[in-house]
């Protein structure tokens, strides 16, 4: 049934909208995460065959069992206990699975309204994949992320960000109530297929107010065009707001098509669990073989070595020296990506080479103002330098770009309020955190035993040396950013109280 939500403990799942809210709070969840728990929660009570699960995630792909299995694990985690201590999905061993929840059908269900802002704002929505090859599923989605990417980079729009923009995806939400979401005046929607070395897009961009078009057109090219049709429709995008302005500098296309899918690809898997991001591995290294000088991949491939996906037991020297070369040879390939300038930005300040750190920020934010993860990355370094409420404006300014965002923002959210002495909100929002199980964990051990539950706080600081057993507080202030010593004295303050080992 169209506008049908789903109401359970303190969560609301909306399938059509691809969101779940935990006390009207967006959650960050992945999209077959998302897909598994709408065919789980849709049929209360009964049980699922493994098959119909893999089936309402994965359809028309053959995938391993197993993909379904840490799916599963991932949902439990995200969504925690259930109120009578267990579990909202049980498993029925050797058949498949159950939601066992108490669940309530809602619909017509208004959620939060965001404030225009005071320049033209849009939101690409996700194109739709008219082909039949579900590979290509990829190969759209790529392109939409693309067209997100080329009109941040204008400085008279306000531009919502790639997470928050596919919690649309596959969905029958009236346009009108995605910009109300949103808080953006304008979308631009559309659909593509490639087949047979051509390219064929739809577009149309909307003004949600009056509801009319105030632009559409159609592209029919070779495949090889498919970087000028990009341009082509940012283009025509901007003149239909802002009139004729100076374009940005150009942005350093890859030489590849097989490179571009394969990093299109990686990147998403990037946003699912530390075992896709492997994976994800294996395809930067091919994209940056067939095309050496494709920057956007050597990004990735920084990310990947520095938050230890790649290496287990997270990152070392040796992972962080590899991480900071590549995003360096990112950079040095287009220095015009926002994105790379931002990724450079970050290890160099955890380097401690602050100065060229915040010079890089700096640029990263001229080249392109609407790049949410550059301000939510600006927020931590900012916070350790101890400038805590301009590290807050900073973390604010991300969510408003990026509404329902990748789950470290919460975790970075939360860190900003624990150092302004906001505990009651650290530990709010870093209860919505999906990673508070692991990394995180600690700010929230922190914020409880400031608040002086001090139960909570031992048994959050237990469970976090369980995934974390090699933990001290004096090797962690040795390789954080610090440049504060009494943000850093209140930290440390948090963490000993809470129990984490000296």
């Amino acid at each position: 049934m169209q506008g049908l939500r789903f109401a359970f403990g303190p969560f609301v799942l909306d399938p059509e909208a691809g969101t779940l809210l935990r006390n009207d709070e967006p959650v960050a969840i992945g999209h077959r995460g998302l897909k598994l728990l709408a065919a789980l929660v849709g049929r209360s009570g009964e049980i699922l065959a493994k098959a119909e699960l893999m089936d309402a995630a994965w359809p028309g792909m053959a995938v391993e069992e197993g993909n379904l299995t840490v799916q599963i694990a991932q949902l439990r985690k995200l969504l925690g206990p259930a109120a009578d201590g267990g579990e909202w999905i049980a498993t029925v061993p050797r058949v498949g699975y159950r939601f066992t929840g108490a669940m309530q059908r809602l619909s017509g269900v208004k959620r939060k309204t965001l404030p225009l802002p005071a320049k033209p704002s849009i939101a690409v929505l996700p194109f739709l994949n008219i082909g039949n090859d579900p590979e290509q599923e990829f190969f759209v989605d790529g392109l939409t992320e693309d067209l997100i990417t080329d009109l941040s980079r204008m400085p008279g729009l306000f531009v919502i960000a790639r997470n928050s923009a596919f919690a649309y995806k596959v969905r029958a939400v009236d346009v009108r109530e995605i910009a109300e979401e949103l808080g953006v005046r304008y979308l631009l929607e559309g659909s593509a297929r490639r087949a047979a070395g051509r390219v064929r897009v739809n577009a149309k961009l909307v003004d949600t107010l009056s509801g009319t078009h105030l632009w559409a057109e159609r592209f029919d090219r070779s495949m090889d065009d498919i970087f000028v049709v990009q341009d082509e429709v940012t283009a025509r995008i901007v003149e239909a707001l802002l009139g004729r302005l100076r374009t940005p500098p150009p942005r350093h296309r890859p030489r590849s098509l097989e490179a571009y899918d394969l990093c299109v690809r990686a990147r998403k898997l990037m946003d699912d669990s530390p075992q896709a991001a492997e994976e994800a591995h294996l395809m930067l290294t091919r994209a940056v073989a067939l095309d050496p000088d494709y920057a956007e991949a050597y990004r990735w491939l920084a990310m990947n070595h520095w938050m230890g996906w790649v290496h287990s037991g997270g990152p070392t020297e040796a992972t962080r020296s590899i991480a900071l070369n590549l995003a360096r040879k990112a950079v040095a390939i287009d220095p015009n990506d926002a994105g790379c300038r931002w990724v450079l930005a970050y290890l160099l300040a955890y380097e401690r080479d602050f100065a060229a750190a915040d010079a890089e920020f700096a640029k990263a934010i001229e080249l392109d103002p609407n790049e949410a993860d550059t301000f939510a990355a600006l927020s931590d370094v900012t916070v350790l330098a101890g400038r805590v409420e301009e590290g807050l404006e900073q973390i604010r300014k991300a969510f408003r770009l990026n509404p329902f965002p990748a789950s470290w923002y919460y975790l970075t959210l939360g860190q900003a309020q624990y150092a302004a002495g906001q505990y009651a909100a650290a530990v709010e929002t870093l209860r919505r955190d999906e990673t508070y199980r692991t990394s995180s964990r600690r700010f929230l051990a922190a914020s409880l035993a400031q608040l002086g539950r001090l139960d909570e706080a031992q048994a959050e600081t237990e469970l976090f040396l369980v995934a974390n057993p090699g933990f001290s507080i004096r090797h962690w202030a040795a390789t954080e950013p610090f440049r504060d010593a009494r943000v850093l004295d209140h930290f440390v303050e948090g963490y000993r109280k809470a129990g984490l080992p000296d």
